[in-house]
């Protein structure tokens, strides 16, 4: 079993075709196939609720979904969050993180928090010798981790054939 961090570019792409998407979606849906156990655990921050929502939003806007395939996948997804993925709270603490993390690499907010959050779960799984690979379609972002000692990948360094941009969702 393998424990991934994913930020909203990375998560974004199970919902909605674009490069890195099939991979994503690979590692996402894995199981055991005697159990029908996941093989991965997902983490995501509390904070990709709304990213994501709104990377699905806009993909309606800009017409790269149509909307009710944008409410199909907004639904899956908003199932996916309770019943799939590990949602880490953020802390003050992440806030306060974020904000040293900008000031020592060009994030945006949101990106900040995001590493600020997986920073601090690493810590956490240090403590039973479990390591933690980040996820992000940001190379600014992914730079940024690795700096501060993460393991890191980046969907679009899987992006196949299929991974056909703006051709909407997976179904």
């Amino acid at each position: 079993m393998s424990l991934y961090y994913f930020d909203a570019s990375a998560l974004v792409k199970y919902y909605v075709t674009e490069p890195g998407s099939m991979w994503v979606r690979e590692l996402i849906d894995q199981g055991d196939p005697d159990t029908g156990e996941w093989l991965n655990t997902v983490s995501i921050a509390e904070v990709s609720l709304v990213e994501v929502a709104a990377a699905l939003a806009m993909s309606a806007r800009t017409g790269r979904l149509q909307q009710k395939d944008r409410d199909r996948e907004y639904r899956h997804f908003m199932s996916d969050v309770v019943h799939r993925y590990s949602s880490i709270r953020m802390i003050t603490a992440d806030f306060e993180a974020a904000a040293e993390l900008t000031q020592r690499h060009p994030l945006r907010a949101y990106d900040a928090l995001q590493l600020a959050v997986a920073l601090r779960y690493r810590q956490v799984l240090a403590r039973y010798s479990v390591g933690l690979v980040f996820l992000s379609s940001d190379e600014r972002l992914l730079t940024a981790a690795e700096v501060e000692g993460l393991a890191t990948d980046n969907p679009l360094g899987h992006a196949v054939p299929a991974d056909v941009a703006g051709t909407g969702n997976k179904k």
